[in-house]
């Protein structure tokens, strides 16, 4: 597979401010830095995710490789293996503004572990982390329409989303166990082959399995949960529970 046509901006110092890219070139729109002395990496996203696509990307040879479409942030750069994008304040609304918007994508270095955290929240984000070793996994600000595929753990792993939940798929490998906390009542909630309807105040569900697994996933949702679903990987299909309710 050969490297994405156009001039990457690279960064292994202090955060630098993102061009945007005018009409006629297109290229400054690509970002990625070396991967250089880093054995671990943190992406993180300090203002809010709003149609990303994050993934592992197996042929990365640097720490990272980025390519922003309709929306630019106005920071992408990188410090010590972590990589931060930040994005100005998105208008009131736009989190539910269904315009078809071409999705940013955020390629992370697959043979080193990550910790991925988003603060003020996460909209309309795809994180296929099924071939990344993955450290933890945090959203806080809330999330609205997020999709999420995991890779096999190494030990317990968390998954945290601060904020409530709404319209929220994760994946995880079959066979993996798994525990999940909700704190602030949940609606439309399936869990394995477990579904409530309607639960309010502290859920705490586990696989058969939770208790013996030294490799597992740890998920806790603060502020309630609405139409969200945690289950093994089969058929996985982008965007399937993202308009619907849980069956």
């Amino acid at each position: 597979m050969t490297e994405p046509r156009g001039t990457y901006h690279t960064d292994c110092g202090n955060p630098i401010p993102a061009r945007r890219p005018s009409p006629e070139d297109r290229r400054r729109d690509h970002f990625a830095a070396q991967l250089g002395s880093s054995r671990s990496g943190r992406l993180r996203f300090t203002n809010g995710a709003y149609r990303i696509v994050i993934l592992a990307g197996l042929y990365v040879r640097g720490l990272y490789r980025a390519h922003f479409e309709d929306q630019m942030p106005i920071v992408v750069g990188v410090r010590g293996g972590i990589v931060t994008i930040r994005y100005p304040r998105f208008p009131v609304g736009a989190w539910l503004d269904d315009r078809s918007e071409r999705l940013a994508k955020v390629e992370l270095n697959a043979s080193i572990p990550w910790d991925v955290e988003v603060r003020s929240g996460a909209s309309r984000l795809v994180a296929d982390l099924h071939a990344l070793r993955l450290g933890s996994l945090s959203v806080d600000g809330g999330a609205s329409r997020l999709e999420v595929v995991l890779p096999a753990p190494s030990g317990a792993v968390a998954v945290a989303i601060v904020g409530g939940a709404s319209n929220v798929a994760i994946r995880r490998p079959t066979g993996v166990a798994a525990r999940l906390r909700v704190d602030g009542g949940a609606t439309n909630l399936k869990f394995d082959d477990r579904y409530i309807g309607a639960a309010g105040g502290e859920l705490d569900l586990q696989s058969g399995d939770y208790d013996s697994a030294t490799d597992c996933y740890d998920i806790a949702v603060t502020g309630g949960a609405n139409n969200m679903s945690i289950d093994k990987r089969g058929e996985w299909k982008e965007g399937a529970d993202l308009d619907r309710e849980v069956e």
